[in-house]
């Protein structure tokens, strides 16, 4: 039976890695597609696109801090325009999230249309439909279950995404304490251990959901296309 803190936490970890995989998965599709094409300067594209897995999740949030704090310049220009601020907020940590969960969804998408016949678009192509038609009723379609697996999968990760949310967006429970950053409070409390534990149990019974979830996924569209 969980807690009320607890049902809190959950419900802020969710709402932050639901926001994110909703904000990263089309851009996430966009950059799969390009890197799946052979073109001058892929490889200094497909550097940047995983950058965030490469550098300290930390150095992320400071990144984002520049960019995207009251004195930033993106940050400074979408206070005074739209008024939306971001630091220290809900959407802040989902905006931290799904930069860091960006390269799974990539790098998911990517192979699911790597593994495409390209003479499915050759033969399109010859019945003059177009690039947009082309990528909706081809490409999109046949990369469905390794772009859904990768949803899953980025979804689990960034449940536990911790770095980067903690530096852009503070640990406020309520508002920005998804379940990583609860187990890190606690255990800064004396006899914190056994809640740590418990959250510790969830976080992990979560992270394995989806990791088995997005299997099942990922056969069952597969089964359905080739029904």
């Amino acid at each position: 039976m969980l807690l009320a803190a607890e049902t809190e936490i959950l419900s802020t970890s969710f709402s932050v890695a639901s926001l994110a995989l909703l904000w990263s998965l089309p851009f996430a599709i966009g950059f799969a597609f390009l890197l799946a094409r052979q073109f001058r300067g892929k490889f200094l594209l497909d550097g940047l696109v995983h950058l965030p897995i490469i550098l300290p999740p930390v150095l992320t949030g400071f990144l984002l801090l520049l960019l995207f704090g009251r004195n930033g310049p993106i940050g400074h220009w979408l206070e005074q325009v739209a008024g939306i601020h971001l630091v220290f907020t809900r959407q802040g940590a989902a905006l931290a999230t799904a930069v860091m969960i960006f390269p799974i969804l990539v790098r998911a998408s990517r192979i699911a249309f790597e593994a495409m016949d390209p003479r499915l678009f050759e033969a399109a192509a010859v019945l003059r439909a177009g690039p947009l038609d082309r990528f909706f009723s081809i490409a999109l379609p046949l990369a469905g279950p390794g772009i859904l697996a990768g949803a899953v999968t980025a979804f689990a990760a960034g449940m536990g995404e911790f770095g980067a949310v903690i530096t852009f967006a503070a640990n406020i429970p309520g508002q920005t304490q998804t379940l990583p950053l609860a187990i890190y409070a606690v255990l800064q409390q004396p006899g914190g251990e056994g809640e740590a534990l418990r959250l510790a149990v969830i976080s992990f019974i979560l992270a394995m959901s989806g990791l088995i979830g997005a299997e099942f996924l990922q056969r069952w569209m597969r089964r359905r296309l080739q029904g």
